[in-house]
């Protein structure tokens, strides 16, 4: 099969190639000395022209329309292939015959975007589940606290009344003066962390169990002076919070009570 030379227009090398070389990219081939792509038809030049020395053949090359038009009505149908071409078929493409893939564009930008929405989601969690992250993982407390004073938010205890119970509870008239009774009680902590100390509420009762006065007492309000500055640290697990408090009845004359442990929303 005859050659045929093209020259490039950027550096003036000259190249000899088939037209099988030619035809494979539609008439545009890439110089292998200056890796230029150029139109090779368009630059064919008379083989010995300038006296240039030839270069070996382009990196690919020409698309003849015409010529291709004319082989695909000439033959009805393929010829049949050889092993050789199938393997020739099966090769990969030279280095400098494939095509460039774009690369994504802003690849970064998403990938900052993403990871700041993630930050962003996760503070919110540690926000709203800090009580919960604080028993979990402790070491994570002081963070959580510097976290709050920046946020204005608080870092309590657990509330879990499921896990209180009042262990013994009894009311008594004082003796020393009249009018005045005293709540004696017990409350324990069945959960393997601090909880903070609920609210009770306290009912007088007559004789129909009737309530006849209704008192909620908090744990400032239960909580002996020397004990109160343990209002913070809350129950301990597995821990007890003894109780003693004194009522003015006035003129009601109750037979009995009632008392509960809540926590107040």
């Amino acid at each position: 099969m005859s050659a045929l030379v093209t020259r490039c227009p950027h550096c003036g090398t000259v190249f000899r190639a088939t037209q099988a070389q030619l035809v494979a990219r539609g008439g545009m081939v890439r110089c292998g000395k200056c890796a230029a792509v150029f139109n090779g038809v368009a630059h064919l030049v008379e083989e010995g022209a300038g006296g240039e020395s030839l270069q070996p053949s382009p990196q690919l090359g020409l698309f003849d329309p015409g010529a291709a038009a004319a082989t695909a009505k000439a033959e009805q149908r393929p010829p049949p292939r050889t092993a050789t071409a199938a393997a020739q078929d099966d090769d990969p493409l030279p280095e400098f015959l494939e095509e460039e893939q774009p690369r994504p564009r802003y690849t970064l930008v998403w990938a900052l975007a993403a990871l700041l929405a993630l930050a962003a989601l996760l503070g919110q969690l540690a926000h709203h589940y800090r009580t919960e992250l604080a028993v979990l993982l402790p070491q994570t407390r002081p963070f959580l606290v510097e976290g709050c004073r920046l946020l204005d938010c608080e870092l309590r205890l657990p509330r879990r009344p499921d896990l209180l119970s009042i262990e013994s509870s009894d009311l008594q008239a004082d003796n020393r003066r009249e009018g005045l009774i005293v709540l004696n009680a017990v409350i324990r902590n069945r959960a393997p962390f601090a909880q903070e100390h609920p609210a009770l509420e306290l009912t007088l009762t007559d004789a129909a169990d009737k309530a006849l006065v209704r008192r909620v007492l908090r744990p400032t309000d239960y909580l002996a002076a020397a004990a109160r500055e343990q209002v913070a640290q809350g129950i301990g697990p597995g821990g007890e919070a003894v109780l003693r408090v004194h009522f003015a009845t006035g003129e009601v004359r109750a037979t009995g009570y009632r008392v509960y442990l809540f926590y107040p929303s």
